[in-house]
């Protein structure tokens, strides 16, 4: 079955979205938020609420582009929650060092993750879409609710950064990603 198959409020055409849309809508979350425990929660809340409003998706738009939209507004949501709640971490903590990072973890994220957690959640988000799902702008503008301008404009920017994230000023064309987030320039050549 094809995109335009989806009927909105049918139960079995959104399991059939669920099933083949699940693990890229994690790996899209894990990218932005940087956390696997976060994304798989952002990523279930998500789907409940794809679900509560499936009866009024419009198939206009695909309907995966759709649930990605609900799912990084869910992953802003809890960015900004995390964020206030370092605030007051810190607050309540301060004048105490920070403890010290996991070395699992730490073993466990490569540079481009690390290089789109500093990204602007926004421009992580671009790059994950564009780069690992292979999305078109028009289908980026609809996933994040912005205009097509916007997300070329915000695509140029996010290169930019992860460029300079990375360390690679001199970098010939554009950053393409694997999912295994071996980073290959377009040239070939592994960064």
């Amino acid at each position: 079955m094809s995109e335009q198959d989806y009927r909105p409020g049918s139960l079995d055409d959104f399991d059939r979205l669920y099933r083949s849309s699940y693990n890229r809508v994690l790996y899209t979350l894990y990218g932005i938020l940087g956390d696997q425990a976060a994304a798989e929660d952002c990523t279930h809340d998500a789907f409940v609420r794809a679900f509560k409003a499936w009866a009024s998706w419009k198939p206009d738009a695909p309907a995966e582009a759709w649930l990605h939209r609900i799912a990084i507004n869910v992953a802003y949501t809890y960015a900004r929650r995390r964020r206030l709640g370092e605030v007051g971490e810190l607050v309540r903590r301060l004048g105490r060092p920070a403890p010290a990072a996991d070395p699992a973890d730490v073993a466990e994220t490569s540079d481009l993750f690390r290089a789109l957690r500093r990204l602007p959640h926004e421009q992580a988000a671009v790059i994950i879409l564009r780069h690992h799902h292979g999305y078109t702008n028009r289908e980026i503008a609809f996933a994040l609710g912005a205009p097509e301008s916007t997300v070329a404009s915000g695509l140029a920017k996010a290169k930019k950064g992860l460029r300079d994230e990375l360390r690679w000023p001199d970098a010939p064309g554009q950053v393409v990603t694997r999912p295994d987030t071996v980073v290959v320039l377009e040239d070939g050549s592994q960064g």
